[in-house]
């Protein structure tokens, strides 16, 4: 299944496929390996050479990916802040992920952080994993370093781990971009090593130096067998790929009118962009559709903990309730109402609007008989109101 999911991956961001790959042993000693060693592939990696774009302030920029591999994750340290000592969580040890190892290409936090969206927008698209940071079930390390302007080497670079957010990624980087400025601006060196981010202080802190290449002695794993990949098999994986998010984001904007903001945050999530186009189906009115989905009902999602996809009230009934809003059967504040009432089940707007007297009264006759019956029954009130009390 991973060896699917790379290529899933790899197709889905241009890259080229090995034929041949081979898993490799890399070496290191910290606590939280208890084998002494790491599964990875190092010398015939699964993936190779390809991008993704990403678009910021309206410019779109490609951002390179040197490799996507296959290893297995190491064990978690839980470091305690009251005494001095870690502890260390085996669960997730040795279970297979895919990492993706990216071109020196990006020049600001903000490109950083929105080329981690955009990997995850398609990771979540393929199925490949739910994307959440938080968990850990998607993980990024930074490599971080400067270089006086016009000057084409790069700078010696630190690595930044601990990172559980988009936003504390950007801020992490930004953290450690003015460390290194300070450190060469003081005529100091800048060190290549391993640090962690500190959220709540906003400072890098070290963590161990950084090793290179050689220092893990990789050589091939003698228990494990190359692996040779099927070009069918690659060919049908290719055909079985969804309309991946920047394909969707694009098909949005032209074949709806939708703007790009809406777009975007409609295909974000494919159980969204899902339900918003079956609510299409059932009522063409995609821009009113897609301003109650973007407030209405990912609020409620949120509140309910649940995914587009999982949820009870179904796009035909979204488009249903929308309707009855837009042909004045039911007011805008009632169809909220409808909305917060029928989402943990499900169910017929309509015949909820009957069943709890929500219609909305618009022909102006039997407004004004229904006025007129109300100021007969109170001519003491008419009275003070003409006599100047409001």
């Amino acid at each position: 299944k991973v060896v699917e999911y790379t290529i899933k991956m790899a197709l889905a961001t241009h890259c080229g496929i090995n034929a041949y790959e081979n898993f490799a042993r890399k070496n290191y000693f910290y606590p939280d390996l208890p084998k002494g060693y790491q599964i990875s592939q190092y010398a015939h990696p699964l993936a190779e050479h390809g991008w993704i774009d990403i678009l910021l302030d309206g410019e779109k920029k490609r951002i390179g990916i040197t490799r996507i591999h296959m290893e297995e994750d190491a064990g978690k340290l839980v470091h305690d802040e009251r005494n001095p000592w870690s502890y260390v969580d085996f669960n997730r040890t040795g279970v297979p992920l895919i990492e993706i190892v990216s071109e020196p290409d990006m020049r600001s936090p903000e490109e950083a952080g929105e080329y981690l969206r955009r990997l995850r927008d398609i990771l979540v698209y393929l199925e490949i994993c739910d994307g959440n940071m938080e968990e850990g079930s998607f993980r990024c390390d930074a490599n971080v370093s400067i270089r006086p302007r016009g000057l084409e080497k790069f700078g010696t670079r630190a690595e930044l781990k601990n990172m559980n957010s988009f936003r504390n990624v950007q801020r992490a980087i930004a953290v450690e971009i003015r460390r290194q400025i300070e450190l060469v601006e003081d005529g100091e060196a800048v060190v290549q090593e391993t640090r962690l981010f500190d959220a709540g202080k906003g400072v890098t802190l070290p963590m161990r130096g950084k090793e290179e290449a050689h220092d893990y002695r990789y050589f091939p794993d003698p228990d494990l067998l190359p692996l040779t990949l099927d070009p069918a098999w690659v060919e049908a994986l290719r055909s079985s790929l969804p309309e991946l998010p920047e394909a969707r984001r694009e098909r949005f904007a032209d074949q709806y009118g939708l703007p790009g903001q809406d777009a975007g945050v409609l295909t974000a999530d494919r159980g969204l962009a899902d339900y918003f186009e079956a609510a299409v189906a059932a009522y063409a009115e995609p821009k009113k559709l897609a301003n109650w989905i973007m407030t209405e009902v990912m609020r409620e999602l949120s509140t309910a903990g649940v995914t587009a996809a999982a949820c009870a009230f179904r796009p035909e009934q979204l488009a249903a309730l929308v309707k009855l809003v837009e042909e004045g059967a039911i007011s805008g504040t009632v169809g909220k109402q409808v909305l917060a009432g029928l989402f943990p089940t499900g169910g017929d707007p309509a015949a909820y609007v009957q069943d709890k007297g929500l219609a909305q009264i618009s022909d102006a006759s039997s407004l004004e008989a229904a006025v007129a019956e109300v100021l007969a029954a109170c001519p003491q009130e008419c009275e003070r109101y003409r006599a100047g009390e409001k």
